[in-house]
């Protein structure tokens, strides 16, 4: 795993917006690492699995769309848990793990929740039909969710030292 935390170069775009988000009331925050909260965001994340293959089979592809997206952010938000940061704003949330874990996963992952994020969106806030693939949806959200297991399975308390240090490098 040491490999996975080797510092990349954030664009000053990005560090700014992580900055922005350290600020808001709900924003990023460094707060004592949890495993109790990593097993319940897993938990969720699991749930929203069974949601998301229930909802496709039933054909309501809107609700399979946000069930997938959810499934994915609440992995990040256990793996987030573990690390020992808590944020309530997707869209920072989403930054710091791209921030933290581009490079060390593939890119596609990190492509993938965004555009998970951005299909929720118009499932939920729009009316027009939905069509998907709901076998790729399916293996597509089973596979993020698998690999973010893989990585909190991985950590090592100076893996969780460093993501942190690098956190915090960011917001100086």
């Amino acid at each position: 795993m040491n490999s996975l935390i080797s510092c990349g170069v954030i664009m000053q775009s990005d560090k700014k917006y992580l900055k922005w988000c350290e600020k808001q009331k709900n924003g990023i925050k460094i707060v004592n690492e949890s495993i109790n909260l990593q097993k319940a965001y897993l938990a969720k994340s699991k749930d929203a699995i069974k949601s998301m293959e229930v909802n496709a089979k039933a054909g309501i592809n809107d609700w399979a769309v946000a069930a997938s997206y959810y499934a994915r952010y609440d992995a990040v938000y256990a793996l987030l848990s573990r690390i020992g940061v808590k944020c309530e704003i997707h869209d920072c949330t989403i930054a710091l793990f791209k921030h933290l874990f581009s490079g060390k996963i593939a890119p596609e992952f990190i492509q993938d929740l965004e555009q998970s994020k951005d299909d929720r969106i118009d499932a939920q806030y729009y009316t027009k039909t939905i069509k998907i693939n709901q076998n790729r949806v399916i293996s597509d959200t089973k596979n993020f969710v698998l690999e973010i297991e893989k990585i909190i399975d991985n950590l090592t308390k100076s893996d969780i030292a460093a993501l942190q240090a690098m956190f915090k490098s960011t917001l100086n």
